[in-house]
C-alpha cells in the first residue's frame, strides 16, 4: 500500500546537548512530549556505543548544532543509551512513531538485540520504526572486540536472525557469525514479524538496495540522494515485485548556520521542503537545538514548522 502523501514532521531528541545538559536525559523525554503535543509524528534517537580520540578526524564541524557525521565529532560527545532512551520515550508517550535511527547491530547480539526490540515496541505498542546501519567508527569495533570490515556481512546475519526470533518459536538460525537452535524469544513484537524498518547511508549501493527490498519500508538517506540512487533504489524495487511508492521517504530541514554560535532560521531551513516534496519526501528530521539554545523556545517553533509545513501542500 502506497505511503500516505500527507507530510509529516520528525523531531530528533540526540545531539542536543548545545540546548540541554548532556546528562540532562528527562530533558530529552520532556522534548519527545513536546514533539507530541505539537503534532509531529515522530521523535528519533541515534546512537554511538563510544567515541575514541579520532572522533574528530576530519576536523570539528564549524558550528557544533550541525549534524554528527563522520570524523567531525568532539569525542566528549553525549551519546546515551538509545535502548534505555527509547524506552523512557515509549513510556513517555501515546501516539509518536519512536525511531531507532542509527542503531549498530553488529556491535551486539541478535539474541539480545531482538530481545530488547521487541520489548520497546510492546511498549510503546507497535510505535517503534528501527534503522539499523554499520555506522563509520572502526575503533568503536575494535573496542567491541567485532571485525570492522566484516560489519556489513555482520549485519545481514543480524537481519535474518532477528526476523526469526520475532517470527518463530522455536526458532533457530545458522550462520557465520551467530548460531543457535530451538530459541524461545518471547515476547514477540507488537507487530507480526517484527518493528518497521527504514535504511539509510551516504550512497546507494547493492547491499543498501538488497536490504530495502527484504526488509525495508522506508528510506532514510544522510544527506541528499541523485536522482541515479532513487533510479538504482526503484529498479531493485520493481524486480523484487515492489514499488518505490511502497516506501517512506524521510528528508530534513536544511540549517545554516551565520557562525560558529549562531543558531538557524526556521523559515530559510525550510526553503528546500517543496522540492522534497515534490521528489515525493513525506516526512522531514528537525533538530530542534539548531535552531533554538533555550528548551523552553522549541514548542513554538515545532508548531511554526508544523504551520509552514501545512502551508507548503
Amino acid at each position: 500500500m502506497p505511503v500516505s502523501e500527507a507530510p509529516r514532521l520528525l523531531m530528533i531528541l540526540t545531539e542536543n546537548h548545545t540546548m540541554l545538559d548532556g546528562r540532562d536525559l528527562r530533558g530529552l523525554v520532556a522534548l519527545a512530549q513536546v514533539a507530541e503535543e505539537s503534532g509531529f509524528d515522530a521523535v528519533m534517537v541515534s546512537e554511538q556505543t563510544m567515541l575514541s580520540g579520532d572522533a574528530a578526524r576530519n576536523g570539528l564541524m564549524s558550528n557544533p548544532r550541525m549534524y554528527a557525521a563522520i570524523g567531525n565529532q568532539d569525542p566528549l560527545t553525549p551519546w546515551p543509551s538509545s535502548i534505555a532512551t527509547l524506552a523512557a520515550v515509549a513510556a513517555a508517550t501515546q501516539r509518536v512513531r519512536i525511531v531507532a535511527g542509527a542503531i549498530i547491530p553488529p556491535l551486539r547480539h541478535p539474541l539480545l538485540l531482538a530481545k530488547d526490540l521487541a520489548t520497546i515496541d510492546l511498549l510503546c505498542e507497535g510505535r517503534l520504526v528501527v534503522q539499523p546501519t554499520v555506522s563509520w567508527q572502526e575503533a568503536e569495533y575494535d573496542a567491541h572486540g567485532i571485525p570492522f570490515h566484516r560489519r556489513g556481512a555482520i549485519l545481514d546475519e543480524h537481519l535474518a536472525a532477528m526476523s526469526a526470533l520475532w517470527t518463530d518459536s522455536p526458532a533457530s538460525f545458522a550462520g557465520e557469525y551467530f548460531r543457535f537452535d530451538d530459541v524461545y524469544s518471547e515476547p514477540k513484537p507488537w507487530r507480526p514479524g517484527g518493528p518497521v524498518m527504514w535504511f539509510g547511508g551516504e550512497r546507494m549501493h547493492p547491499a543498501l538496495v538488497r536490504r530495502m527490498v527484504r526488509y525495508g519500508s522506508g528510506f532514510h538517506p544522510f544527506g541528499v540522494p541523485t536522482d541515479e540512487d532513487l533510479a538504482l533504489l526503484a529498479e531493485g524495487m520493481s524486480a523484487a515485485g515492489r514499488d518505490i511508492s511502497e516506501l517512506e521517504l524521510i528528508g530534513g530541514t536544511r540549517a545554516t548556520f551565520d557562525g560558529p554560535d549562531s543558531v538557524a532560521d526556521v523559515e530559510r531551513a525550510m526553503d528546500d521542503i517543496p522540492d522534497q516534496l515534490a521528489r515525493g519526501y513525506t516526512t522531514f528530521c528537525m533538530k530542534p537545538s539548531q535552531y533554538t539554545d533555550d528548551p523552553a523556545e522549541v514548542r513554538d517553533i515545532c508548531l511554526h514548522m508544523k504551520n509552514l509545513l501545512l502551508d507548503m501542500t
